[in-house]
């Protein structure tokens, strides 16, 4: 038990405190960096300060779901849905560094919560599971639509980063559904879009 445990811690430790890998190159890593006043920087690496945080949750989320889940080509997905967030934290972590920013202080926070979600969601079975991964997905495609409206026009290179995010959460979404997701509650969404509010006001400021 405890040998099956100290893998997971260390993908924890890894995803808060170390810088996340990637395979695929930075969307838009090629292009020039926009002239930006010191106001609009600041506000483009809080977005994407939220964003990074974002991914924080969904890497606790899925290894808490693998955690528990009983289908091996469902836990396969999980694996694979969260290889592809920690990209996710890489590009986000380095638009941050490129802007002048910072990470959320409240990441420790958010991975522990989102973990304890995860293992929770998958005790009710993969169909629940999915669901819950599903509906987390369509929300978050929903909140970097909107981070994209709100980044200066001339912000190419985190528009790009941001876009991609959007492809491959519909992605996750749509293989949630493939194997089975169940529709959620209204109360359990509101409650997912209640709690989503709090860490997007706390992590843009800190």
């Amino acid at each position: 038990m405890i040998d099956a445990l100290i893998p997971e811690f260390d993908k924890a430790l890894r995803a808060v405190f170390a810088s996340a890998p990637t395979r695929r190159p930075m969307p838009g890593e090629d292009l020039p960096e926009a002239e930006m006043s010191e106001d609009e920087k600041r506000h483009v690496a809080a977005l994407m300060r939220v964003n990074h945080c974002g991914e924080i949750c969904a890497q606790a989320l899925y290894q808490g779901q693998a955690l528990s889940s009983r289908h091996p080509a469902v836990k396969r997905e999980l694996d694979q849905a969260a290889w592809e967030e920690t990209e996710h934290l890489n590009w986000t972590e380095r638009r941050i560094a490129e802007l002048g920013g910072r990470k959320s202080v409240f990441n420790p926070l958010w991975y522990a919560g989102s973990l304890a979600i995860g293992v929770v969601a998958g005790k009710f079975g993969d169909a629940w599971s999915l669901g819950f991964l599903a509906e987390t997905e369509r929300q978050v495609e929903g909140h970097l639509e909107g981070h994209k409206a709100m980044l200066p026009t001339q912000d190419r290179k985190s528009w790009e980063v941001l876009e991609q995010m959007k492809v491959d959460e519909v992605r996750h979404a749509e293989t949630a559904n493939h194997y089975g997701a169940r529709e959620l509650p209204a109360p359990v969404k509101l409650a997912m879009k209640l709690s989503s509010k709090v860490m997007t006001k706390l992590s843009y400021l800190a």
